[in-house]
């Protein structure tokens, strides 16, 4: 078969010489996205892409599948409560506030706001009263995230636009008159190529210009330091996180907030210097509940004095579980003798054990609906017997469940809105050896019943940052293995599935282990007839499209297909565009001469060859992403199409007006049905 001839992409003769390596970058021009060249190629590029994607098949059963709708975890602020809910037909969630009598009201719907589906809500915080909500949201897919603040009762906004703001909590004090934020310093103030950066903690009191904004903490600390704060439920105690970009490690502060003034606070160290991640929780009880990996990989929970926050004072509350990693805790006090409930994950499936709240023995488990996912447990602030969790499976949308200490039973307390009919699949977990001889696991999700030798299968992975992979409801995924395709999820290193020692060895100098263990999930699925190497694509976005970028290119040989989304491809240059400065922390650096070495090792787009047979690939890209910048996908996709010896194509989509995040429902669909379309057709489904 005759391949259409792709556009035309100049070769540069650039070439850098780092640490006495010639590093050749023949598209660099391709980084600027506004010259008229680079603009005439994507056009070229999207024109092709609209020619050979052809008849778009699942979208209308991935959008069946999605109009389950969802609903989130409730926050009680007094005899309020707030969360959100998407029914069937609506492009995004409304965040809702429930009053006593059980009458509801929406606080924030995006599409009110917008009704071309561009606005997203990025984040949410009531006051501790339920009185005030300050909430967050950003336009296009920029997650620029601008912040306001209404009256909850008449809906009135009361304070913003308040900008700058991307990734900010908001640490209300009580009373609501003031709070704590997290806002970049202004474009004025910093370099060009530094916008991104340079983050400070303020308060703000409710009224008043941000110009009187009075600036906390981060003066002189480094540019690419992200924050945490919050303010105890009595609004006695301040706690500030300080993270060196995505580092696995944080410092933390406490103050006194009845010691010093808001806007002077005193505050202590708790860890400082330490390679550890550590949290705090200020109980209703007077102690301070602290959740560290610190000498513990899987995590602990610790108890001490809030007074005495240091490490020396730390008393363990419950140990480190040798299979399991800790993920959260809610307490419940309003019984004869008061529980911790602790959500665990055991190799990527959620569980809740009840412990003792003074001593910290176990006393039992809370039911869950299933082998699946549970994300935040939810208590009451000012204490009780009842909380609240998440569910989700592979089956199953989103669902809220509540837990009655009592009588120890747990009850569906609300479901998505929507009603599908979710097709009949099996889930088994797997564990096979990795080059090493490590033991990685594996979520295979089939059709129901006997299997009938090699299927189409997608093998998706992620591996870094400490992200796990936990199953979860997903349209794509059902709407694949209904059509007779086979899904697989890899539990990488580099993830968090076992703990902080399993992120690690796939992080900086061990990056290549994240590779291995891909290479050999394949090789396991092929080894037992569940697929072949012709019916074999695979999947990753983001961290998950350098994964992709990296197996096409190390073992071209093994896949048939590959989509690679919102990927990180040139390594040595990463960290001079969108976030990717808060990164060297996971991969290196490519000015220190070791982490060259690393980088330079791996990095996809240095490592596409002529001549080679490259399997059909699909990169999906989005024009306004400042998380990772689309540059990485073009030169990549340039690379490619004119390396490439075999006729299977490579394809560039590129979306404008999204970005690397949240999205409209719609938007979504098309993107879905475009990528299993894409494999689909490259692996015989």
């Amino acid at each position: 078969m005759t391949r259409e001839p792709y556009p035309t992409a100049r070769r540069e003769e650039t070439v850098d010489l780092l640490h006495g390596t010639p590093v050749p970058d023949p598209y660099r021009w391709l980084e600027d996205p506004e010259s008229p060249e680079t603009k005439g190629w994507l056009d070229a590029q999207g024109d092709l892409y609209q020619r050979e994607i052809g008849t778009r098949r699942f979208k209308g059963r991935i959008a069946e599948l999605l109009r389950s709708g969802s609903v989130g975890v409730p926050a009680w602020r007094g005899g309020r409560h707030f969360f959100s809910r998407r029914t069937p037909d609506q492009e995004h969630a409304v965040y809702f506030v429930a009053e006593p009598d059980g009458t509801e009201r929406a606080l924030v719907d995006p599409m009110q706001l917008d009704p071309t589906g561009l606005t997203t809500l990025d984040t949410v915080q009531p006051d501790k009263e339920g009185r005030l909500l300050a909430y967050q949201i950003s336009v296009g897919g920029d997650e620029e995230s601008v912040l306001y603040v209404i009256d909850v009762t008449t809906g009135l906004r009361v304070e913003g636009p308040i900008d700058r703001c991307r990734y900010s909590p908001v640490a209300w004090v009580p009373g609501g008159e003031a709070f704590y934020y997290v806002r970049r310093l202004p474009s004025t103030e910093v370099p060009e190529n530094e916008r991104q950066f340079h983050r400070r903690v303020y308060l703000h009191r409710v009224g008043t210009s941000t110009e009187d904004d009075v600036m906390i903490f981060g003066d002189g600390l480094k540019m690419t330091n992200y924050y945490g704060v919050s303010v105890s439920r009595d609004g006695r105690w301040l706690q500030i996180s300080a993270h060196e970009g995505t580092a696995p490690r944080n410092d933390l502060w406490v103050a006194d907030l009845t010691e010093s003034p808001l806007d002077r606070p005193h505050l202590r160290v708790v860890q400082e210097g330490v390679d550890a991640q550590t949290g705090l929780v200020f109980g209703r009880d007077g102690r301070l509940y602290v959740h560290t990996d610190r000498d513990a990989s899987r995590a602990r929970v610790c108890v001490t004095d809030p007074a005495e926050p240091g490490f020396e004072s730390w008393r363990e509350l419950i140990p480190e579980d040798p299979e399991a990693v800790l993920q959260d805790f809610a307490i419940l006090d309003d019984l004869d003798r008061p529980i911790m409930l602790v959500g665990w994950t055991r190799h990527a499936i959620s569980e809740i054990t009840v412990h003792d709240l003074e001593t910290g023995e176990r006393v039992g488990e809370v039911p869950t609906p299933g082998l699946g996912t549970i994300g935040g447990i939810s208590e009451r602030p000012e204490g009780g017997y009842e909380a609240w969790f998440g569910y989700t499976d592979n089956t199953t949308p989103p669902t809220i469940q509540r837990y009655d200490a009592r009588s120890g039973e747990t009850t569906l307390w609300a479901s998505s809105p929507g009603v599908v009919e979710v097709p009949e699949v099996t889930t088994e977990q797997v564990v096979y050896s990795s080059k090493d001889g490590t033991d990685v696991r594996m979520l295979i999700i089939s059709p129901a019943g006997e299997p009938t030798g090699p299927r189409p299968t997608i093998l998706y992975g992620y591996g870094g940052f400490g992200v796990s992979m936990t199953p979860g409801y997903s349209a794509s995924i059902l709407a694949w293995v209904e059509a007779g395709g086979v899904y697989a999820i890899a539990n990488l290193r580099g993830g968090g599935e076992e703990g902080e020692d399993w992120h690690r060895a796939g992080m900086l100098g061990h990056k290549q282990n994240v590779f291995d263990d891909f290479h050999a999930a394949a090789e396991y699925l092929i080894a037992r007839g569940i697929t072949t190497t012709e019916q074999l694509g695979i999947s990753g976005g983001s961290n998950g499209g350098l994964l992709v970028g990296a197996a096409l290119t190390q073992r071209p040989d093994l896949y048939a297909a590959v989509v690679c989304s919102a990927p990180l491809l040139d390594m040595v240059r990463f960290e001079k565009f969108g976030l990717g400065a808060t990164w060297n922390v996971e991969y290196g650096s490519a000015d220190d001469p070791e982490q060259f070495g690393w980088l330079w090792g791996y990095s996809p787009y240095h490592h596409v060859r002529e001549g080679v047979t490259y399997p059909a690939t699909l990169f999906t890209v989005f024009q306004s992403d400042t998380r990772v910048h689309p540059l990485h996908a073009w030169k990549m996709c340039a690379a490619l199409q004119h390396a490439s010896a075999g006729g299977a194509p490579v394809l560039l989509r590129n979306e404008a007006e999204v970005g690397h995040g949240a999205r409209a429902v719609s938007r979504s669909v098309e993107l879905s049905a475009d990528t299993l379309t894409f494999l689909a057709r490259h692996t015989g489904l």
